[in-house]
């Protein structure tokens, strides 16, 4: 068994907490706000009133309100494209990544520690501080958050050795799930064009947010035709918002271009197919298709 452990230090936690935060979220988040409890959390996005991709997150409850676990390139504008939406409601947005880290450690390990389950997204206690199993994919994890001052004792306590972020993001992006630059994507393409629905992150059934008759829309009338796909760079170097070519055949365009690089692909094109090899100005990849999208 895995006992490396990961301390994400470019996550950051923010505090929604008040009367209405419940709520206040549920107005403007892709999931649904009850499906998060003292057992259960959930991953969800904030999307534009067009459904474009803004930004996304891991929504936890923690004492009367929700811990956001973002992306810290992210979390200023996070923080204040919510206190933007704040008008009158009372709640209260801190921002609370000096105190609070994340940790991610291995799926096998987190089975091993007494009270979990194997469910995603499920959350209990450990030693006050909460673990939970990935939202999005059980093979991302479980994730520890928790107070700065605690967190090497309880990293000691659960046999857990500090390993090297960079393992991370390749696991992650092997899995076909965007470790960082989330910043790249903004605007750039719908919210269910990245994959959220199979990534547990869109809730079709609970009522409006921002965004969702974009959202709706493309889902029902089957008008979902791109996806974001991780690329597997064969040779030479990615850039930005390049066109990518399959036989001079516009196949997509390269979003994330460094060190773990995703592209939005014309995944229904028939000149789309995972075994091909592809171009872009200076490079020849693959497109994968993770085994969780059944595409």
């Amino acid at each position: 068994m895995n006992n490396s452990v990961y301390i994400l230090e470019d996550r950051a936690i923010l505090y929604i907490n008040g009367q209405d935060a419940k709520d206040f979220l549920q107005n403007l988040i892709s999931n649904d706000i009850n499906k998060v409890s003292d057992s259960s959390s959930c991953f969800a996005s904030l999307l534009t009133p067009q459904g474009k991709f803004l930004y996304e997150f891991i929504v936890l409850k923690h004492k009367s309100g929700y811990f956001i676990d973002c992306e810290k390139s992210q979390s200023e504008e996070i923080f204040k494209q919510l206190n933007l939406y704040k008008i009158r409601s009372k709640v209260e947005i801190l921002n609370l990544s000096n105190e609070f880290v994340v940790a991610s450690f291995g799926y096998e390990k987190y089975l091993n520690i007494s009270g979990s389950k194997d469910i995603i997204g499920f959350t209990f206690k450990y030693r006050e501080d909460p673990i939970l199993l990935d939202p999005r994919n059980r093979y991302l994890g479980a994730r520890l958050i928790i107070n700065l001052e605690k967190l090497y004792l309880s990293l000691k306590k659960l046999d857990l050795k500090n390993d090297k972020i960079e393992n991370y993001y390749n696991h992650s992006h092997k899995l076909g799930i965007v470790p960082k630059n989330l910043n790249k994507l903004k605007n750039k393409l719908f919210g269910i064009e990245c994959n959220f629905e199979e990534l547990n992150g869109i809730d079709f059934k609970k009522g409006c947010y921002v965004g969702q008759e974009n959202t709706a829309r493309i889902k029902l009338k089957n008008k979902l035709s791109k996806r974001l796909l991780p690329i597997e760079i064969i040779n030479g170097k990615l850039s930005e918002d390049e066109t990518i070519y399959y036989n001079n055949v516009d196949i997509g365009k390269v979003l994330i271009n460094e060190d773990y690089p995703f592209a939005l692909i014309k995944y229904s094109n028939e000149n789309f197919n995972k075994d091909f090899i592809f171009d872009s100005k200076n490079a020849t990849f693959k497109i994968i298709i993770p085994d969780w999208l059944k595409i």
